[in-house]
């Protein structure tokens, strides 16, 4: 434990933003999954609902500073290819 306060406050801080941190990834890892298990197992609309989900929790990632924004661009730029290739 810090002995000086201000190193005691950046502790406490840093231990909110890691509970915070990992509540938004875990978001984002469920809403991928739930769209990958529509992708595999529902319609196109449930599926395209799903995607439109994930996509939103991963700009969320992004304006909280979970995620990096070029991360993200990444994963939704994956995650909208699979999509348009079992469309297709």
């Amino acid at each position: 434990m810090p002995n000086i306060k201000s190193a005691a406050k950046r502790v406490e801080i840093a231990q909110k933003r890691t509970i915070r941190n990992a509540s938004i990834k875990s978001a984002v890892k469920t809403a991928i999954r739930k769209y990958e298990e529509a992708l595999v197992n529902a319609s196109q609309e449930l599926a395209q609902t799903a995607l439109r989900k994930a996509l939103v929790a991963l700009d969320k990632a992004v304006s909280k500073g979970v995620l990096h924004k070029n991360a993200v661009a990444r994963k939704k730029s994956r995650l909208t290819k699979r999509f348009n290739k079992n469309a297709g």
